[in-house]
């Protein structure tokens, strides 16, 4: 087995190779038009979208998986049956609508108005009752005092957006880049009370007055009825939950079966998993979030070749982190979220995670993210694209993690929800442009040297690769001093073992944002 290490040199080849596969020649920025399939996109096509984002979080998913006190499988297994329910009478409302769905993150929906075309006040109606159907239709989606109702916030904002491709093989959904999708995110998760919010770009549109705080002022449900009457949507609540019933029926959910994964996540394929198929183990889970991009977005997105440099930059940089978490350091992305990088990381054996080990090579790579988005940066310019305001904020926890997929029979969602995902992400918002968290438990579960390195706050500025490994390393970390001998890591690590009889599990390949935004 490899050790787990970042190279400079591989990873300006990578780099590299990134910038030049794609020249901004080779890049078309189109208009979106009438009819204009999104599902598909090229990576050498963006276009630029006249639209309404709508965001819907699931208020009560933090409640669901905090019903037990230990963090067990029956925790998961309600957490997970909880989404899967919802997930299900989304997918079939945003299809009957003919919306554009972006993404569905865990305990967020992020989709897209693009109908009527030229009729933007006609698009805002139809997001805030399509907005209302999802809260009313999840209101009664619920099966148990285990599997409740689910309580929704909506977020709403319009304008122009750059979409373009999100992914690779069956996960090719589109991804929108700019001010509306960053606005809406942040409306749906400004607080705590349930209700439509409205950014005052939208409220303006449809003659609504603006108001001081966005976040604290839902729509009224005289004002949610004027939409709902305009926007005269083909769904029915009533239709929607007997849709969703007979589907249950005749596709039931089924029981949630827990394998763990060997070690590590780098050769763990997401499209072989299910409802009966889900892998559960402790682990780290990290989020990197490029910090700035909307604002880069929105000083390039009207010029077709200042935006060229847009496509490029994310490109480059996305596929970077995601190299340095999957091919340096063995772990695996669940999913880009807008200019985000979600992903998991375990060492071990089947049976046991080396929790010591796991948080170590979690902090290397972090540090490698950091090393490689400075180079991308540099080598960008080189290139000529001036990407220099951008910045990475990085954050960590570590315990048990979930990776499974979600949602409709033929049209799964990747999905890894738990206690510490909810974390990482929490401690990712915690940083400024430069700096890298870690969470609670990674730190009391990681050596001292990783608590010399964080110190009480629990965070780092400036947090590159010679820095985490030599912090470590110098403290005794003995996963850095491998690390930093230059290959010898290979030796601190496991090597994988089978499960026992009952619990083994073959792999087979079968087939938003953010809460608060997207910088």
């Amino acid at each position: 087995m490899s050790s787990r290490t970042w190279s400079e040199s591989r990873a300006e080849k990578r780099i590299q190779a990134s910038i030049d596969a794609v020249p901004l020649s080779d890049i078309t920025i189109k208009k979106y038009v009438r009819d204009t399939d999104l599902s598909n996109l090229s990576k050498k096509v963006a276009y630029r979208v006249d639209g309404v984002h709508l965001y819907a979080d699931i208020l009560n998913l933090k409640d669901m998986l905090h019903v037990t006190d230990t963090e067990g499988e029956s925790c998961h297994r309600r957490t997970l049956r909880f989404l899967n329910l919802h997930y299900r009478a989304v997918q079939r409302i945003v299809n009957n609508e003919d919306t554009v769905l972006v993404d569905f993150h865990n305990q967020r929906l992020h989709t897209v108005v693009t109908k009527p075309y030229d009729d933007e006040p006609q698009r805002i109606h139809r997001a805030v009752a399509i907005g209302q159907l999802i809260i009313d239709v999840l209101a009664r989606t619920g099966e148990d005092a285990d599997h409740p109702a689910a309580k929704v916030r909506v977020g709403i904002d319009s304008g122009l957006a750059l979409a373009v491709n999100n992914g690779r093989r069956g996960h090719r959904e589109p991804l929108f880049l700019g001010e509306p999708a960053n606005h809406a995110a942040k409306r749906s998760g400004g607080g705590t009370k349930a209700g439509i919010y409205l950014t005052n770009t939208a409220r303006k549109v449809i003659g609504l007055k603006t108001v001081t705080d966005e976040d604290a002022t839902a729509l009224t449900a005289d004002e949610i009825s004027i939409s709902q009457g305009k926007a005269a949507l083909v769904s029915t609540v009533d239709k929607v939950v007997a849709d969703w019933e007979a589907d249950l029926k005749a596709n039931p959910i089924g029981r949630f079966e827990f394998s763990a994964h060997t070690p590590p996540y780098a050769g763990l394929d997401f499209e072989s998993l299910s409802v009966t198929s889900t892998r559960r183990q402790d682990a780290a889970t990290v989020y990197a979030d490029i910090d700035g991009f909307t604002k880069y977005v929105s000083a390039n997105i009207t010029d077709d070749e200042k935006a060229k440099h847009v496509v490029r930059a994310l490109r480059v940089l996305r596929s970077e982190l995601d190299a340095v978490l999957h091919t340096e350091f063995q772990g695996r992305k669940v999913r880009f979220i807008g200019d985000c990088v979600h992903g998991l990381l375990v060492e071990g054996t089947y049976a046991t995670t080396d929790e010591e080990t796991t948080v170590s090579n979690m902090v290397l790579c972090a540090g490698g993210m950091r090393s490689s988005f400075r180079l991308a940066l540099k080598l960008l310019d080189a290139a000529g694209t001036n990407a220099k305001s951008l910045g990475l904020q990085i954050g960590f926890e570590y315990g048990p993690m979930t990776a499974t997929r979600l949602g409709l029979k033929g049209d799964l969602i990747r999905c890894s929800v738990s206690r510490g995902v909810l974390e990482a992400e929490r401690e990712q918002g915690r940083c400024k442009g430069a700096e890298t968290a870690i969470g609670e438990i990674a730190y009391k579960r990681g050596s001292q040297a990783v608590r010399d390195l964080f110190g009480t706050t629990r965070i780092r500025a400036d947090m590159d690769y010679a820095d985490a490994v030599d912090g470590l390393a110098n403290k005794g970390d003995k996963t850095a001093k491998a690390a930093r001998s230059g290959g010898a890591g290979a030796s601190l690590l496991q090597g994988a073992t089978s499960s026992s009889g009952g619990y083994g599990f073959r792999d087979s390949p079968a087939g938003p944002v953010k809460r608060d935004g997207f910088a």
